[in-house]
């Protein structure tokens, strides 16, 4: 039995395998259990392995990379397509065998177990910080039920928490005081962890020297720059940077038919963690672009004459994420000023 492609279709504990050989013949339909996956590829001569970039894809690339087989990922939207009549476990595993061998058939990228812990602290640190903002929404909303109108500041919460518990501000009930204090230390909690969080992206940034390389960019700090790196994990996937600008989402969404074009807002693909670090420095760029003479600054003030702040935020979001890969894919430095 020749097997030139397989699709794997990945799950908990029940794993569905479909082969094809040379000639594009279905060879093997097989349903493995969890445990004895890696032992069956293990038997199998290396060939091309298709699986959908979803939960524990990234372990399992690994795993049939160390056996030596040729990982591909592929994200699930593009294996829909290819999927015959109702949808089931076999019939995935087919589509993804299919998707796959597809030859101009685009391809995820997979992440190394370091990537995979960075991105591990981002995404607990965004839970963190949600958290945090429904807790001080819940406050300004019960403050107002006692008509107690507090900015949407979270400095300006912690001040008027402070005052009601050491009795500063009087005309709440002795429960509603205590259920406050609860609040203040509830806060001071997720204040401390987000610190914590914060702490641990600074101490991947100062470590990794590719991140350090990202973030000489104006309008990407440690957290940005260790988010990018812990996504892109083969900047060889991108042909160019409009290439990986658009992963990121950051340029028009086409429909154009006729040879009429017609382009709208940005399509927000990707990342939107990503692209909302990406779009927010950029915002604090803007504000101190003002007044610059270098070539950077008289770009943004020239866009900024004719066009929306909000505009020239995402073009400069663009800008950083065409500027990124180009550092990253010819290893070189920043040099503040020149424009890509």
């Amino acid at each position: 039995m020749e097997i030139k492609r397989i699709g794997l279709d990945l799950a908990k504990y029940v794993f569905e395998v479909h082969a094809v050989d040379n000639d594009e013949n279905v060879v093997l339909r097989k349903t493995l259990r969890r445990e004895a996956v890696a032992q069956f590829f293990a038997e199998l001569e290396p060939c091309v392995v298709g699986m959908e970039a979803c939960c524990g894809s990234h372990y399992w690339a690994r795993v049939m990379t160390d056996l030596g087989h040729e990982v591909r990922l592929i994200s699930p939207q593009f294996v829909k397509p290819y999927v015959k009549s109702n949808k089931n476990d076999r019939n995935d595993a087919e589509a993804i065998c299919e998707a796959v061998g597809r030859p101009s058939m685009r391809f995820v990228p997979p992440k190394s177990p370091e990537q995979l812990e960075i991105q591990a602290v981002h995404r607990i640190r965004q839970r963190v910080v949600a958290n945090r903002t429904r807790l001080v929404n819940q406050v300004r909303g019960l403050l107002g039920e006692h008509g107690v109108v507090v900015p949407r500041d979270i400095n300006r919460i912690r001040r008027t928490l402070s005052e009601i518990a050491d009795g500063r501000s009087g005309g709440f009930g002795g429960l509603f005081v205590e259920m406050l204090c609860d609040i203040r230390e509830e806060l001071a909690e997720l204040d401390a962890r987000l610190a914590g969080y914060n702490q641990r992206i600074k101490s991947l940034y100062r470590s990794n020297e590719m991140c350090q390389r990202i973030g000489q960019i104006e309008g990407i700090g440690p957290i940005t720059a260790t988010a990018l790196v812990a996504a892109v994990g083969d900047k060889s996937c991108f042909r160019n940077g409009r290439q990986f600008a658009a992963w990121l989402g950051l340029v028009p969404k086409q429909h154009s038919s006729g040879g009429k074009a017609r382009l709208f807002g940005i399509s927000k693909r990707g990342d939107r963690y990503l692209r909302t670090m990406l779009i927010h420095g950029a915002r604090a760029v803007l504000g101190r672009s003002a007044g610059k003479t270098d070539t950077r600054s008289q770009w943004i003030n020239r866009m900024r004459e004719r066009r929306h702040p909000n505009v020239v935020a995402v073009a400069l979001a663009n800008k950083n994420a065409r500027i990124v890969w180009s550092l990253l894919s010819n290893d070189q430095e920043y040099s503040r000023g020149h424009m890509v």
